[in-house]
């Protein structure tokens, strides 16, 4: 009898196929300050990091400047952000979340949390187990790419 084996190749597949879908459903959940993806994590990262040049947010975030420069303009004008003087550098201008901004972003996280959680319980228990370990796991591996990239 000869037993198939998945390839990698379609392995990947489906695991990326299930990722997107999954970030999707959970991108979807959060609706708490009516923010994009993008000005969510911008406030986000600036909540983790605290204040930076809007030339590092753009380039973490991996977007152009010009497209950064418009979103936290976006952004403080709804008060989600300020622009303030660098301490070490007169010159240079750093963005920082404001309370509210990190307010709405607690809310989407939580939001999306929620949103996980109910994924999760329609799993069985097998299956859950499988995805408490599995996606920290991932989690790290990504993390350790990025601290030695």
């Amino acid at each position: 009898m000869h037993k198939r084996v998945m390839d990698t190749d379609t392995l990947a597949e489906d695991l990326i196929i299930a990722v997107e879908q999954m970030v999707r459903y959970v991108r979807q959940s959060a609706v708490a300050g009516g923010l994009s993806t993008a000005a969510s994590s911008a406030i986000g990262r600036l909540g983790r990091e605290g204040p930076c040049r809007l030339s590092e947010l753009a380039r973490a975030e991996g977007v152009s400047q010009p497209n950064m420069t418009q979103l936290v303009t976006r952004m403080e004008r709804a008060g989600l952000v300020r622009r303030v003087a660098d301490d070490n550098d007169g010159r240079a201008v750093l963005v920082e979340a404001t309370d509210s901004g990190l307010d709405v972003f607690r809310r989407r996280r939580a939001e999306r949390a929620q949103a996980l959680d109910l994924l999760i319980g329609e799993l069985t228990e097998p299956e859950q187990q499988a995805v408490r370990i599995a996606l920290p796991a991932l989690a790290r591996a990504i993390q350790d790419r990025q601290t030695h990239d």
